[in-house]
């Protein structure tokens, strides 16, 4: 596995980008378990929760240098706390969101940013009609300010929800002010430097993964339709 398969933690470890993706959901599951008063977990229980084998479970947790206890589990509160830690959860992350329109606006307003370690600092959109207007309690600056509100702010995440159209640009210019992670929700690939991390969340794509499954579960014994169809032809024509 070469080096850009893998993430550096906060004390220098290298963890599998695979790894990395997972360590959110071991931390959801853990956090609901912690809700309803579990004190410990077996990696059986926690993989179960969490959609995962456990065998997979413990090999990732393996990298955060937690094993369990033999024959009791983990520790709950614990492991929450290593999750958080390598994540970069134990402090606040101080963010900014362009482009309030439906999708922003949700953003904006949601809860559980803050309770997870995300702080909105700053909302930007080009619309005068929202600029002045507060959203969950934070006034909306006009375009023009995305730089100063950056700096102002020490922001160190940008969040993009702008049409597609505008999102290059608006890239640019977070990366300019110094910001360095990226969640693209604009339906483009952005060109950033080597330096910049960028998730994309693209949910049409994921209605139409979702589609493909739904398809194949309409054909008989699992086949899409186009498969049985080319079958059937081959069967009359022979």
């Amino acid at each position: 596995m070469t080096t850009s398969d893998r993430s550096r933690g906060p004390r220098g470890r290298g963890i599998p980008d695979a790894t990395v993706a997972r360590l959110p959901v071991y931390l959801r599951a853990l956090s609901t378990l912690a809700d309803d008063g579990v004190t410990t977990v077996s990696s059986e229980e926690l993989a179960t929760a969490a959609g995962v084998n456990s065998a997979k479970l413990r090999k990732d947790l393996s990298y955060l240098g937690s094993y369990g206890t033999r024959g009791v589990g983990y520790d709950v509160d614990y492991l929450v706390y290593q999750i958080s830690r390598e994540l970069g959860l134990t402090q606040d992350w101080p963010v900014v969101i362009v482009g309030l329109g439906h999708l922003g606006h949700a953003l904006a307003n949601y809860g559980g940013f803050a309770s997870r370690g995300f702080a909105i600092r700053a909302l930007v959109d080009a619309d005068p009609d929202l600029v002045g207007t507060e959203i969950a309690g934070t006034t909306v600056s006009p375009l023009a300010d995305l730089e100063e509100q950056v700096r102002q702010h020490a922001v160190a995440i940008g969040v993009i929800a702008t049409p597609a159209a505008v999102a290059q640009d608006i890239a640019d210019r977070l990366v300019a002010a110094g910001v360095s992670s990226i969640l693209n929700f604009a339906p483009i690939v952005l060109s950033v430097p080597s330096q910049v991390e960028v998730r994309k969340v693209d949910m049409s794509i994921e209605l139409q993964i979702l589609a493909f499954h739904e398809q194949r579960k309409l054909a008989p014994g699992g086949r899409v339709a186009s498969e049985l169809a080319r079958d059937l032809a081959e069967a009359i024509g022979r």
